[in-house]
């Protein structure tokens, strides 16, 4: 019966083989021959990676590679880019470095017997960059005038300039809503030259500036006038041909309708052949009702140069010049109380503060022969603040006084003007002083350097920077921001232009207040960036920092400066530091300094988008740090 049995089973098998066909072979086991790879899968997909696995089979072929090829185009191959992985079944890797927000193509693959076999593709896209900027501030769009003016520095371009041939200018803001600058004469090639003095200029924005032309035709009479007649009782010829230089004018809306502005007109000729000291500088006054028409009423005399040597000007040598207050240079303040106050002074021993009858703008008492001694010209004006006590021939000049919280600021012009012109400021709660630094220096009744520092000659990183910037006017637009205007230089030799420190363009910049009252200027220039508050999340990232501490005529320049998103500083001169943000009051303590954070106008860079800029005082005032985000 078994016997029986097996045979039964047997035939039964081949019966059913024959009836399946030479073309059925379900039942029959296959042995694959072919390797087989896995369509990659990702995860931890980030801005710059992610992490892709498969699994290979061999079917018992000799697996000697392995790994995945990616790209941004399709169908990737190991002529590219490309990971290798250990040989093994599965395998597993991290592609690094990537772009953000970007697709790409990833295949993995492996080698048997010099056969490469590809996976089918898979598809992975990076996470897209955070940008942290509100929107309103990437749609910002930088002025376009040009910083390097030369194409259009002549005086049949002058609809061009803009700022352009701008040097020691004032604002002010009058009732028509408009922004008006006037200035010194010089000007770039001397494009000034036979078309008037102190040339104005109106903007409703402080960016877009439109040329209006000369406020005055010619020197006043009376300038000469007064100069022969003092000429006359000093014993010296008169000057049939003065040499004017018309200089640093200061205007003002008096509130009431009326508008005003102090001028200095120079006598550039000597008082005899061969003496140390030019002639004297005059003072005077015009007035206007409509700043628009550019049509100014001249007023006359208002003060000029004195001496505290009486008629003995042959022996004074620089270090005793013979004017005690140089007759230029002229600031002009109405104080909370209404007095009227104009506070002038160049060089010459420091800078002298004169009381104004409000009234005719004149001088509250008469003044007398401008020599004898001290107490004779008493009149002039008391000084209010000098840089050296042992020496009359010190380098400051372009006093400019402003009221803010209490205090009255008195804004200097350090050193020469072509390049090492720096600015400083000082403060007191009275007119007339004493005048005291950031680190208690008294200016008024010892002198000395004044602290801290406004503006200083520097340059960003891959820039030719500024140099030149001082004689500043500061002001306000009566909702609490305030503002600070300058000439700046470009340095010399710039676009191998011999003359390019001749290059006088107007800067206009953002002043912030620190906790302690003291006024910092922003580092870049004004640009009607849209001042959405800064965020935490926008600090991070590297950063061009500027030490602005003082050295003559040395453009300070940035290093960069890494801010982590954990707090610490991993880069620069304060690695190893940490910083914190007041988002409260806009302010970046970063290695125990406090800086004052603005949006500003990144003018280094060619399409001027915006950025954020800071400013900081640091060793008790003694040191001024600015900087900015780079983009």
């Amino acid at each position: 019966m078994k016997i029986v049995g097996k045979i039964l089973i047997l035939v039964s098998a081949l019966s059913l083989a024959a009836c399946g066909g030479s073309d059925d072979k379900e039942d029959i086991p296959v042995v694959p021959t072919t390797v087989s790879v896995s369509t990659p899968e990702a995860t931890d997909v980030t801005e710059t990676s992610f992490t892709v696995t498969a699994t290979i089979t061999t079917n018992g072929q000799t697996l000697t590679s392995c790994g995945f090829c990616y790209g941004t185009s399709a169908n990737p191959d190991v002529s590219g880019d490309k990971v290798y992985c250990t040989v093994g079944s599965q395998i597993s890797a991290t592609l690094s470095s990537l772009t953000p927000g970007t697709t790409y193509y990833v295949r993995a693959y492996a080698l048997c017997s010099s056969e490469v076999t590809y996976s089918s593709q898979a598809t992975v896209t990076t996470t897209a960059t955070y940008d942290p900027t509100p929107a309103e501030v990437k749609a910002y769009t930088g002025p376009t005038y040009v910083d390097y003016y030369v194409d259009i520095a002549g005086w049949d371009q002058r609809s061009k300039w803009n700022l352009s041939n701008v040097h020691d200018p004032t604002v002010m803001l009058a009732d028509d809503g408009y922004y008006y600058m006037y200035q010194t004469d010089a000007s770039y090639g001397n494009a000034h030259d036979g078309h008037g003095h102190f040339h104005g200029r109106r903007s409703k924005d402080l960016v877009n500036w439109e040329y209006l032309g000369a406020t005055m035709a010619d020197a006043p009479a009376w300038v000469k006038e007064m100069l022969n007649d003092y000429r006359a009782e000093m014993g010296v010829d008169p000057i049939d041909n003065p040499a004017y230089g018309f200089w640093a004018p200061t205007a003002r809306n008096l509130g009431n309708g009326t508008y005003r502005m102090y001028y200095s007109i120079v006598i550039d000729n000597t008082i005899v052949d061969g003496c140390n000291w030019g002639e004297r500088a005059f003072i005077g006054l015009m007035e206007t009702t409509d700043p628009a028409s550019s049509q100014w009423e001249d007023k006359g005399y208002v003060v000029c140069s004195s001496s505290d040597q009486g008629l003995d000007w042959s022996g004074a040598q620089w270090e005793g010049a013979y004017f005690r207050y140089n007759a230029i240079d002229p600031t002009y303040i109405v104080t909370p109380e209404g007095e009227h106050w104009l506070i002038y002074g160049s060089w010459h021993s420091g800078f002298a503060a004169l009381q104004l009858d409000p009234s005719t703008g004149k001088p509250v008492n008469e003044l007398t022969k401008p020599w004898g001694t001290l107490d004779d010209i008493a009149c002039y004006g008391q000084r209010v603040a000098t840089r050296l006590m042992s020496s009359r021939w010190q380098g400051s000049e372009g006093p400019e006084v402003v009221y803010h919280d209490g205090y009255y600021y008195l804004f200097m012009a350090y050193d020469a003007l072509a390049i090492p012109y720096n600015t400083r400021v000082v403060r007191s709660t009275s007119i007339t002083g004493p005048y005291v630094g950031i680190d208690g220096t008294d200016v008024t009744t010892f002198g000395g350097e004044a602290y801290p520092i406004m503006t200083h000659p520097y340059k960003f990183n891959d820039d030719y920077g500024w140099v030149g910037i001082s004689h500043c006017a500061v002001f306000d637009d009566g909702q609490g921001n305030w503002y600070y205007a300058s000439q700046g230089r470009l340095p010399e030799n710039v676009y191998n232009n011999a003359y390019s420190n001749a290059i006088m363009l107007g800067h206009v910049r953002s002043i912030r207040w620190t906790k302690e009252g003291w006024p910092l200027v922003m580092p870049e220039r004004y640009g009607a960036v849209p001042q959405v508050a800064i965020t935490e999340d926008e600090i991070p990232g590297t950063w061009e920092h500027i030490d602005l501490s003082y050295a003559y005529g040395v453009q300070q320049e940035s290093s960069l400066m890494v801010l982590a998103a954990d707090h610490t500083i991993t880069s620069g001169i304060w690695k190893g530091g940490t910083w914190s943000f007041d988002s409260a009051n806009q302010i970046l303590t970063a290695n125990g300094v406090e800086l004052y954070l603005q949006r500003e106008c990144n003018w280094e860079s060619a399409s001027r988008p915006a950025t954020i800029v800071y400013a900081g005082f640091g060793n008790g005032g003694k040191k001024t740090y600015w900087g900015k985000k780079s983009n």
